[in-house]
């Protein structure tokens, strides 16, 4: 099926991007990679009828170091992020989480701040960025602003984001020493989206006990999540396969699952704390050195 007509417009700096969000209003939408935006238009479900194509905007690029952790552009793909020295060597979860982002033509042109612009409750990245405790950088009409990720991902397929803003970077915090972390997933064999993800990050004192954890849960709900509980029974305790377990199973809380044709939500449910439990222990072991 092809998209209804529409103009395209190519702006080569954020200013001139932020002119022309704010000229079209709702009848406007921004490419950043397309991999969500262009399916849905080709499928008539969202039909602007202005495109505005920021890919040529080299300042959101890039993976940087900054003081006490790494900016990541919003225009880095999945594949820069899979393959940075840099990320790697300080939050290695992002790495290992590009890596089983879609397929490869996916990582080429798929972008971080695009995926989470886009908020889709099955991706990969809302589960990492809330275990890493990132900070989404905005820029709009009113200038640039910060937002926790615990706080940007407020329903299906909505976020923080005020009209006419955009995401300019996603800054990351690097991870303390005697830091371990995973990300397990159970995806969907078609789409490779997420029908359960979690991401792990937890931090050992130097008496074995854990002194963090940080756990980011995607795909089982209608929005990303972090599993406070999980976290809270977690901190403090020597871990063993039976305080792991036990603290896995909080994992869900107060949060609503979702019933769809890809899984009931009683099997989500139980998926959801199978894979708590796996990447609590494996970034445990990974914490330890083991």
């Amino acid at each position: 099926m092809y998209p209804y007509p529409f103009s395209y417009h190519r702006p080569a700096t954020i200013d001139d991007a932020l002119d022309l969000i704010g000229q079209f209003g709702e009848d406007g939408k921004v490419l950043a990679g397309g991999h969500s935006l262009l399916p849905i238009m080709k499928l008539r479900l969202a039909q602007p009828a202005h495109l505005v194509d920021i890919t040529g905007i080299d300042d959101l690029r890039g993976i940087r170091e900054i003081d006490g952790g790494v900016e990541i552009g919003a225009l880095t793909t999945h594949h820069d992020i899979l393959s940075s020295s840099l990320l790697a060597s300080r939050v290695g979860l992002l790495p290992e989480m590009a890596h089983v982002v879609g397929d490869q033509q996916v990582r080429n042109r798929g972008t971080i701040g695009g995926t989470l612009a886009h908020a889709d409750p099955a991706a990969d990245y809302p589960a990492g960025v809330l275990a890493l405790d990132a900070t989404i950088v905005t820029i709009g009409p009113d200038g640039s602003r910060e937002i926790a990720a615990a706080d940007f991902f407020t329903g299906f397929l909505e976020t923080a984001l005020t009209s006419g803003e955009l995401i300019s970077a996603i800054r990351i915090p690097s991870l303390a020493e005697g830091t371990g972390f995973r990300y397990e997933k159970m995806a969907n064999p078609a789409s490779g989206y997420a029908t359960v993800g979690v991401a792990a990050v937890v931090t050992l004192a130097p008496d074995g006990s854990i002194f963090g954890a940080r756990i980011g849960i995607t795909g089982a709900s209608d929005v990303a999540w972090r599993a406070t509980l999980v976290e809270e029974a977690l901190v403090g305790t020597t871990p063993s396969d039976e305080s792991i377990r036990a603290a896995a199973n909080l994992a869900i809380g107060d949060q609503e699952l979702l019933a769809d044709v890809h899984a009931p939500a009683e099997y989500r449910e139980q998926v959801t704390r199978n894979l708590v439990f796996r990447a609590v222990k494996i970034a445990i072991g990974n914490a330890a050195g083991r």
